[in-house]
């Protein structure tokens, strides 16, 4: 059989572009802001899902979320490794490194909720949000050193929906 292209249907190059509206009450952060990490509650530690907020509806309560698998944005990501109580241990953001939705307590601002900790401070597991990458050829790494806190501007690739 001759293998054929149809052209009775879409493709993409990008894939699948996944916006949802999610209702405020399911989010970790229930007063989002534009253009912040989100993450929607679930039953398990570790596996909720995320994305960045576009828009939000105050009236109607609801927030129009990316999910886009691999999608990148820009995120403030704070270089905490560790907790005891408070944060305890810190170290440079390179290329490559894990994000973690972060539910810690302790986060130092209130619109950071992404950092480099795979545990919040009650113990359990943050949500791997996603993994820096560099956000143009101009970008320089490491960011941050070991022993120093710090947040950090980086180009975060978001795992989002359907992402293994």
């Amino acid at each position: 059989m001759t293998e054929t292209v149809h052209n009775d249907y879409e493709v993409s190059s990008e894939g699948a572009v996944r916006h949802w509206e999610i209702p405020y009450a399911r989010l970790a952060d229930v007063t989002p802001t534009p253009t912040n990490a989100a993450q929607v509650t679930g039953l398990l530690d570790g596996h909720q899902l995320t994305g960045t907020i576009l828009t939000i509806d105050a009236g109607t309560s609801v927030a129009v979320i990316d999910f886009t698998a691999s999608m990148v944005y820009r995120h403030d990501v704070r270089n905490v490794l560790t907790y005891a109580g408070a944060e305890a241990t810190w170290g440079p953001i390179n290329i490559g490194d894990p994000v973690y939705y972060d539910d810690g307590a302790t986060m130092v601002a209130q619109f950071i909720q992404l950092s480099t900790s795979p545990a919040p401070t009650g113990g359990g597991a943050n949500t791997l949000f996603g993994f820096v990458v560099p956000a143009d050829p101009t970008d320089v790494f490491p960011k941050g050193a070991a022993l120093i806190a710090g947040t950090y501007r980086c180009a975060v690739m978001q795992l989002g929906a359907g992402a293994a």
